[in-house]
């Protein structure tokens, strides 16, 4: 069992998180039900199941929740293209979400790549 708290990957997942929150926070009102709650529920998908995959026994979990999370990550890369093109977020914000999330995956993928060679290995 790992601490996912001590994993820097999770770290840089709740950290999109807390800001997935903070700017969804000006999107209209007729938006909390559809973009602002997807947009939310997708950002803390990410790293709900980074610790939740931590929490399990073996690698070979641990490698299906990063899995997870990386689907996780793409459906929110998705969703600020959205909010973009719907013109929810400002061109900045847009830019600092999209280069936090591909850099997310990027790690995401070092992870599970890392994590492939260790079940293997052992």
């Amino acid at each position: 069992m790992k601490n996912f708290r001590d994993l820097q990957v999770w770290q840089k997942a709740h950290q999109l998180t807390l800001l997935a929150y903070s700017v969804t926070r000006n999107f209209p009102r007729e938006e909390v039900y559809g973009l602002t709650s997807q947009i939310r529920r997708c950002a803390a998908s990410v790293a709900a199941n980074i610790a939740e995959g931590c929490g399990k026994r073996g690698n070979a979990e641990f490698q299906r929740f990063l899995g997870i999370s990386t689907g996780s990550a793409s459906e929110l890369e998705y969703h600020f293209l959205l909010a973009h093109d719907l013109k929810l977020l400002a061109g900045s914000d847009y830019e600092k979400l999209n280069d936090a999330v591909v850099e997310l995956k990027r790690r995401l993928a070092s992870l599970v790549r890392k994590v492939e060679q260790e079940r293997l290995a052992g």
